[in-house]
């Protein structure tokens, strides 16, 4: 385990410089700032029209005193969908000079103008010296601009290091371009759009600053949610020509889903929208035997991709209810996991969730009371709730061994130790991954704020502000590049120091089920 960082102490906020080309553009963004008493944060530069009075101001730049710089004003659009008013941000900006700058905060200052209300597309903004033409704009278009400019690339060179952002909103389109330089056409919505975005750029610049960055390990994928990806990966690899279904979302992360979706994976939340004879693949959280029987029944081709420590509590489940004992389950109602091992012994199995849960307890043989536990529960919180049930049943019997997974287990206790060093704990993780859920509660348990996020976009700058120490990790079922994404998104803000606190070093693998075993 790395040695301990200093103790985290705010960052000042930072001074934002805004550079506007037109003078009508330059009033939109100071109204945008001045209404709603932000002026005092940042100062709008007009910064003239083109390419050469572009590349003068951003010599000036250079020695301006400001933390941060945002290019605003019009901009012609590139992409279907766009019209005039909407908000490009720049997540690269490519020069005439074939020089590319990339702007990674793009995706969280998105979001923030999202949030308030506003149309915004994030991509390639495309400069060049002059006016450009219908070919000239297709070709731009062609190589992954979506809007273009004259003034952007220029400018950012007098970021000289400093955060910086381009924000630029839709002034006229292909099938309408400009009628002469200067001249807004779509000036109305566009000069009402780059107003709106004031706040959000004051936001973007008051959470801009050097920051620590502490990792948690071990974070993101667990053996149990590598073996089942693996599984679908392989059936769509080999499976036969008709769709393969999924029962449920493998597991519980957008991003897995969506990129299973894109290779040919088709989830149901039913085996009834599974036809007759199709493959199936039950997801890791596991089934109840009646969902294996109807399975059965209509002959479908069924690949199990339950978690082998998940399946452990279902032949707990079988084992207590087959003695005669009445079986306390804690969990979380309506989670996937927690209905299926109800449905190993329904008429045995009661699920408690809270204190009060195991206070209304009324078991046929108070002697004959068993527990067992969703994997992916606060270790901390699943402990007060058996020793409660212990006070009230103290012959109660519970699992040989822990039910909440190990990676569960080492999550939390590394989330842990970075919520102590930190300001604010981010969580990659999606809104119904109890076990990234559970993560965001153990760091504010340890009394550091905590939020469960699962795009960059997610992320709001007034979290940052003051952070001048951010830990990181990740659930179980999201993918390790969701953490890269938080990381450079940050170095996006400013100079980012990044440290790891490994508590632990996983090395379990789960054996694949035979259907899709290498030959």
């Amino acid at each position: 385990m790395s040695a301990p960082v200093r103790a985290p102490s705010p960052a000042p906020a930072g001074r934002l410089a805004v550079c506007a080309p037109l003078r009508i553009e330059a009033r939109a963004a100071r109204r945008g700032l001045a209404g709603h008493g932000l002026a005092s944060q940042g100062e709008v530069l007009r910064t003239g029209y083109g390419a050469r009075k572009s590349a003068a101001a951003a010599q000036r730049l250079r020695r301006y005193q400001a933390d941060a710089v945002a290019v605003t004003g019009t901009c012609g659009g590139l992409a279907a969908g766009l019209v005039p008013g909407d908000l490009i941000v720049a997540t690269e900006v490519a020069g005439p000079d074939g020089t590319v700058v990339r702007c990674p905060s793009a995706p969280v200052l998105a979001g923030q103008l999202r949030r308030a209300g506003l149309r915004v597309h994030e991509g390639r903004i495309a400069t060049r010296a002059s006016m450009f033409d219908a070919a000239e704009r297709t070709a731009a278009a062609a190589a992954g601009a979506i809007a273009v400019d004259m003034e952007s690339s220029f400018l950012l060179a007098g970021a000289a290091g400093r955060p910086a952002a381009v924000v630029r909103a839709v002034s006229d389109m292909a099938d309408r371009p400009l009628l002469r330089p200067g001249v807004v056409t779509g000036g109305i919505a566009a000069l009402r759009s780059l107003r709106q975005a004031g706040p959000a750029l004051a936001a973007w610049a008051a959470a801009a600053g050097p920051r620590q960055v502490l990792l948690a390990g071990p974070r993101s994928f667990c053996a149990g949610v590598e073996r089942a990806i693996q599984i679908v990966e392989r059936v769509l690899e080999d499976g036969p020509d008709a769709p393969v279904y999924v029962r449920k979302q493998i597991v519980h992360n957008t991003h897995v889903v969506s990129g299973l979706e894109q290779r040919g994976a088709v989830f149901v939340d039913e085996l009834s929208e599974v036809p007759d004879g199709a493959t199936v693949v039950f997801s890791a959280h596991g089934v109840s035997p009646a969902v294996r029987a109807e399975a059965g029944r209509r002959g479908l081709a069924t690949i199990d991709a339950t978690c082998p420590l998940v399946a452990k509590v279902h032949t707990e489940a079988r084992r207590f209810s087959g003695d005669g004992y009445t079986v306390v389950f804690i969990g979380h109602a309506g989670h996937e996991e927690v209905e299926g091992t109800l449905g190993e012994a329904p008429e045995a199995m009661v699920l408690v969730q809270n204190l009060a849960d195991v206070a209304a307890l009324d078991p046929a043989d108070p002697d004959k009371v068993a527990y067992l536990m969703q994997t992916t529960l606060a270790a901390d919180e699943a402990a007060e709730i058996v020793d409660a049930l212990r006070r009230r049943f103290p012959g109660i019997r519970g699992p040989g061994s822990d039910d909440i997974c190990y990676a569960t287990t080492n999550r939390q206790l590394a989330v842990r130790a970075i919520a102590a060093e930190s300001d604010v704990v981010l969580v990659a993780g999606s809104a119904n991954s109890s076990n990234s859920r559970r993560l965001v509660e153990t760091a504010e348990r340890a009394g550091t704020p905590a939020y469960l996020i699962d795009n960059t976009g997610d992320i709001e700058l007034g979290w940052l502000t003051g952070a001048s120490a951010v830990g990181i990790t990740a659930g179980a079922s999201a993918p390790p590049e969701a953490v890269s994404q938080i990381v450079a998104a940050l170095e996006g803000l400013g100079r980012v120091e990044v440290g790891e606190r490994v508590l632990t070093t996983e090395s379990i693998k789960f054996s694949l089920p035979k259907e899709v075993r290498p030959a």
